[in-house]
């Protein structure tokens, strides 16, 4: 009793101010309240932070549309035309989306093929990155710079790609072929074949086709000699006729002949006009052609040709040849191995990237050979819509524009095809779309 009487008399002792905080200590209270206040900020700070990270989420997921779209955009207008400016193109559709290339620090850069990834290797395959630097607001008390990068990145690829040889049939059995031992490199460019017979496409013997794609109604027959880089498509779509549209082509009315039966084995120049009963270019001829239209047609009952023999040349810009005639007589060519042609079409007018064209009316299936080898160039589109063109030649590089549009085509040679087709005016042959594949 004495102790306890003790203590009392010890805490009356205590100054005012220690009791006070004696019991502050023991209230629960008033430890919430200081716990509160100290991490209050924190708290704060955690959420200004997630709404930052929202806000960088939200504006990555924008910028990756703007990628998308722009690579599909732009690998779609290269599968459609390699004259096409894909960065261009890249940078249009990313500044609909509020990315301009070189506003606001952002930068869209475009790469064919791309710079990394599976498709380094591929030449239809279009990177687009876009970037841009955001402003820090409350993650900028955690580091040294004020702004932050995003970045998206995506690459589309051409679906088929752009043709360089096209067969019109829709029935035809071997419709575009080749046989023995030829080699066909059609260089970033595609076949496509409308029929729809199981052996639409017929690689035999130990020929070999290489071609970014080979795309047919119907099936193929040799897909084991065919190599590839977008694949083997069968049981599609018929492509477009690219030229459908165009005006048909046959001699002026009334304009009588210019020339009759012409031949050389000279060194002359010639003009356009209408050629009756053909030309026929000796060996030794050098022919060259000034710019315009040249109808070759049939002289009575006599159908024209175009003939030409080993060692002879012809050569033109901007030039379209026209095989043309009347009743059961209709021109057609023949231009044997070792003859040097360099023909270029027109980049303007009705007749623009087309090189050489067939009247509609001529009987299906005319033959046309075009079998001059290496020295063979035709510059634009050789369009013979009811056609069959025996083909061989071309330069073993991939820098020529070729395209090759028959009722059937069949390659009785070594040839080599490429599309690029940069101001010569021609029109795309096949499917024009692509697909995101990064």
């Amino acid at each position: 009793m004495k102790l306890k009487m003790k203590m009392k008399s010890s805490l009356r002792m205590l100054p005012l101010v220690e009791r006070l905080f004696v019991r502050f200590r023991k209230d629960q209270v008033g430890n919430i309240a200081i716990l509160a206040a100290l991490t209050l900020p924190v708290l704060v700070g955690f959420a200004g932070l997630g709404t930052e990270g929202a806000l960088w989420y939200y504006t990555h997921h924008q910028m990756q549309d703007a990628a998308d779209s722009a690579a599909i955009s732009a690998a779609t207008a290269y599968s459609g035309s390699s004259g096409t400016n894909i960065t261009t193109q890249a940078d249009g559709v990313t500044a609909l989306y509020g990315y301009t290339d070189g506003s606001g620090g952002t930068t869209v850069v475009v790469n064919r093929p791309p710079s990394q990834g599976r498709y380094t290797s591929r030449s239809g395959a279009v990177e687009v990155i876009v970037s841009q630097p955001q402003t820090r607001i409350l993650s900028a008390l955690w580091s040294s710079s004020s702004t932050v990068t995003i970045t998206a990145r995506a690459v589309a690829l051409a679906n088929a790609g752009v043709g360089c040889v096209l067969a019109l049939n829709p029935h035809a059995a071997a419709s575009a072929s080749e046989q023995g031992s030829v080699a066909i490199s059609l260089n970033s460019c595609s076949l496509y074949d409308n029929s729809d017979a199981s052996n639409a496409v017929s690689v035999g013997g130990s020929a070999t086709l290489s071609a970014m794609s080979v795309s047919t109604v119907g099936n193929v027959s040799g897909s084991a000699n065919i190599t590839t880089t977008d694949g083997i498509n069968t049981g599609g779509s018929a492509a477009a006729d690219p030229y459908a549209g165009v005006a048909n082509q046959v001699a002026p009315t009334g304009s009588g002949c210019d020339q009759t039966n012409y031949s050389t084995h000279g060194t002359v120049t010639l003009s356009p006009g209408v050629y009756c009963g053909g030309l026929d270019l000796g060996a030794g001829a050098v022919v060259t052609l000034n710019p315009g239209v040249y109808y070759i047609t049939n002289q009575g009952s006599h159908a024209g040709s175009l003939t030409m023999n080993g060692q002879a040349s012809l050569t033109g810009t901007g030039v379209t040849l026209v095989f043309t005639g009347s009743g059961s007589n209709y021109s057609t060519a023949t231009i044997s191995g070792g003859a040097t042609v360099n023909l270029t079409a027109p980049s303007t007018g009705p007749l623009q990237g087309i090189v050489i064209f067939g009247d509609r009316n001529t009987p299906q299936g005319t033959l046309y050979r075009f079998t001059g080898g290496t020295n063979q160039a035709f510059n634009g589109a050789v369009y013979l819509p009811e056609g069959q063109i025996q083909y061989s030649g071309g330069a073993t590089g991939a820098n020529g524009c070729n395209q090759v549009i028959g009722d059937t085509v069949n390659f009785v040679g070594n040839t080599y095809l490429a599309v690029n087709c940069s101001g010569v005016g021609t029109t795309p042959v096949g499917t024009t779309t692509a697909k995101l594949v990064e």
